[in-house]
C-alpha cells in the first residue's frame, strides 16, 4: 500500500522501501570501517536510553504497558556522560553514538550539553518522535554539532509540512534532517522493522522465534541504559540480562568481558538458547557482517 511521501513530495512511498532505506542508511554507518583496539573489533553502534520516560504510548513499542516498561523518570547523569566521553576516547572510537533507547531523548533537559558532549569523540544522531521539537531546539541541536535529526511521524502525513516549515525556520541545512513515515496500520507493521522486543510484545504480524538464529548484535553494538546498565542490544525491554555497569568497569572491559564473549559466540553459531535471546524473533544478520566475521576469526584462534 503506497502512502504519500516525504522526500520528494507528493510522491507514492512504500512503508517496505522507507525501512529498506533505513536499513542502508545504518550500513554505512556500522559495516563501513571496522576499527581496532588492542586487536579487537570495536562496535560502530552505541545506542543510549538517556531518560525513561515517553510522552507517547504507541501499541508496537513496550512502553505501552505500565507493567512491563512503565514511566520511571530516571535520567541519565552528566557524570556517566563525561565517563562515557572518556572510555570511548581512550578506546578511539569511531563510531556513531544514537540517543533513542527506552524513552524519549529530548525530555532530557541536558539533550545540548549530551550532544555537544559525545559529538567530540562519535557522531551522534536523535532519534525523537518529534513532539518536544521547536524550531529553536532544532538550531540547537544543530549548534551543538549532532550529526543527524531523525523525527518519526505518527500521526500523518499532514506531519510533513509541519515538520518542514519547522526546519526552513530553524535555518539549519535540510540533510541534517530525516523525516520517517511511521503512521501505517498493524497490517503495515506500523511503517517499522516489527520484533517482538524479545518476547515482550505481540502487535503485529510478528514472525516465530525460531526463523532467525543468527545474530550480530552483539558483534557491532550495544545499548546503555540511564543508570550505565550495559545491555546487548535495543531489543532487551525487560532488562532481563546486564553485561555490566559503565560506572564500575570501563566500556573496552565490558565489551570484552566473559559473558559478553559467551553470548557473542553463542549467537554467532546460531544458538538462542540464553535470555532474552531464546524468547527473540529479531532478524540480527541485518547490519555488522564485517564486525561477525573478525570475531570468528578471533574465536577461532
Amino acid at each position: 500500500m503506497s502512502k504519500l511521501g516525504h522526500n520528494k513530495p507528493p510522491i507514492p512511498l512504500d512503508p517496505k522501501e522507507t525501512i529498506k532505506k533505513n536499513i542502508n542508511r545504518r550500513k554505512l554507518i556500522v559495516d563501513d570501517k571496522i576499527s581496532l583496539f588492542k586487536g579487537i573489533p570495536l562496535p560502530t553502534w552505541i545506542e543510549l536510553s538517556l531518560i525513561d520516560v515517553c510522552n507517547r504510548s504507541c501499541s508496537f513499542c513496550p512502553k505501552s504497558d505500565d507493567k512491563v516498561a512503565p514511566d520511571t523518570y530516571q535520567k541519565m547523569s552528566k557524570k556517566l556522560i563525561n565517563k562515557l566521553h572518556d572510555d570511548l576516547k581512550r578506546m578511539k572510537f569511531n563510531g556513531s553514538i544514537a540517543l533513542c533507547g527506552y524513552g524519549e531523548p529530548l525530555l532530557h533537559k541536558e539533550i545540548e550539553y549530551i550532544v555537544d558532549k559525545l559529538s567530540r569523540v562519535a557522531d551522534v544522531e536523535i532519534v525523537t518522535n518529534g513532539d518536544p521539537l521547536t524550531h529553536k531546539m532544532i538550531t540547537k541541536l544543530y549548534n551543538a554539532n549532532a550529526a543527524r535529526l531523525l523525527i518519526s511521524m505518527y500521526d500523518g502525513p499532514e506531519q510533513i509540512q509541519k515538520f518542514k516549515d519547522m526546519i526552513k525556520q530553524s535555518g539549519v541545512p535540510e540533510e541534517f534532517i530525516i523525516l520517517r513515515d511511521r503512521w501505517y496500520t498493524k497490517t503495515e507493521n506500523f511503517g517499522v522493522k516489527l520484533t517482538n522486543r524479545a518476547g515482550t510484545i505481540k502487535t503485529g504480524n510478528q514472525i516465530a522465534n525460531d526463523v532467525h538464529t543468527v545474530c550480530f548484535y552483539p558483534s557491532y553494538q550495544f545499548l546503555i541504559d540511564w543508570n550505565g546498565d550495559v545491555f546487548l542490544c535495543p531489543q532487551d525491554w525487560q532488562r532481563r540480562q546486564t553485561m555490566g555497569n559503565m560506572m564500575q568497569e570501563e566500556i573496552f572491559d565490558i565489551w570484552t568481558s566473559k559473558i559478553m564473549k559467551k553470548y557473542r559466540i553463542d549467537l554467532l553459531d546460531g544458538k538462542r538458547c540464553n535470555n532474552p535471546c531464546k524468547t527473540c524473533n529479531a532478524q540480527g544478520t541485518l547490519l555488522g557482517i564485517n564486525h561477525a566475521q573478525k570475531w570468528k576469526e578471533i574465536y577461532k584462534n
